[in-house]
């Protein structure tokens, strides 16, 4: 079974209301755990990549290795670009062998977020290749994406229907309350329903995207900090909250705190037990059950995408 794109994937997950997983990969442990995880759980995947992975791992090795997670699991895998900022950094995604790639232009006035999704989409689907765009700016930091809480600014739904249908973007991520890292709330997330079901009424069966939804589980955090870590208030979106997203128009959420919290509290507390350790498979191996354990929590609890693939 060769790549495949998200089209297939989102339909299903709409009419069924459950999300997919969208997992952030930097290294052949963390492909390998999330794969694992679902080809237990018989789940479809999206294993993302974002411009910081492809410095750190180089792009070919990244393909390389989701391509051989496909041959070995026999899963229905799409490979995404996540928060590519320009039309040269999607074109060389869609050239590398990417079955989808996300244009990011929110930080642009809504006309040139139009003209730069429209561009990027133009060329993908001549390329047999699926866009996802932004509308509305979340609040955080993740690798490239930096935006302050003053700057961030929630969806409006009254824009959606006007920039799907100029852009012909195949889906959309949106601002609702998520935000992007660990640090995410002082107290607990209140995520706009609202906005979510009156994008869904303005877009009927169009599948809608959550980014910065890692819930940052408090057993991870304080796995960390017993072992030489400093995450004091770390807080995360609810899990239920999710769910209910997952359920209404939401068809992919994106999880990467979660998974480099599980990597290196399984570190940290490898290193911390076994100090005279040097050999990688050593502290790696439990980093990658790490990722596995927490995948299968997400994909099963949180998504609901167990058995659908």
């Amino acid at each position: 079974m060769p790549l495949v794109t998200s089209t297939e994937m989102f339909k299903k997950a709409y009419e069924g209301g459950y999300a997919i997983g969208a997992f952030n990969v930097n290294n052949m442990e963390i492909i390998q755990g999330i794969v694992e995880a679902a080809t237990e759980e018989k789940a479809p995947l999206i294993l993302q990549v974002s411009a910081g992975a492809r410095k750190y791992a180089n792009t070919t090795y990244l393909t390389k290795m989701v391509e051989a997670a496909v041959e070995t699991s026999g899963l229905p895998i799409c490979l995404h670009l996540d928060h590519g900022d320009s039309f040269a950094l999607c074109k060389d995604c869609v050239d590398s062998g990417f079955t989808s790639v996300m244009i990011d232009a929110s930080s642009h006035p809504f006309a040139e977020n139009i003209n730069i999704t429209k561009q990027v989409v133009e060329y993908a689907h001549d390329h047999g290749v699926v866009v996802e765009a932004e509308l509305g700016k979340l609040a955080g930091i993740e690798d490239a994406v930096n935006v302050s809480a003053k700057d961030a600014a929630f969806t409006d739904p009254d824009q959606v229907q006007e920039f799907v249908s100029k852009t012909g973007v195949d889906s959309l991520a949106i601002a609702i309350g998520t935000s992007h890292g660990a640090y995410k709330f002082k107290g607990q997330a209140q995520l706009r329903f609202d906005i979510l079901e009156e994008v869904g009424k303005r877009l009927p069966g169009f599948p809608i995207v959550l980014h910065g939804a890692s819930s940052v589980p408090q057993e991870l955090v304080k796995i960390v900090n017993n072992y030489g870590g400093s995450m004091p208030g770390a807080q995360g979106v609810p899990e239920e909250m999710l769910r209910k997203a997952a359920s209404m128009a939401v068809c992919k959420i994106n999880i990467d705190s979660d998974l480099r919290l599980a990597v290196t509290g399984a570190i940290r507390e490898h290193f911390a037990l076994n100090p005279s350790h040097f050999d990688p498979r050593q502290y790696l191996g439990p980093a990658r059950e790490a990722v596995k354990q927490v995948v299968k929590h997400k994909l099963v609890n949180v998504l609901g995408c167990n058995n659908k693939a």
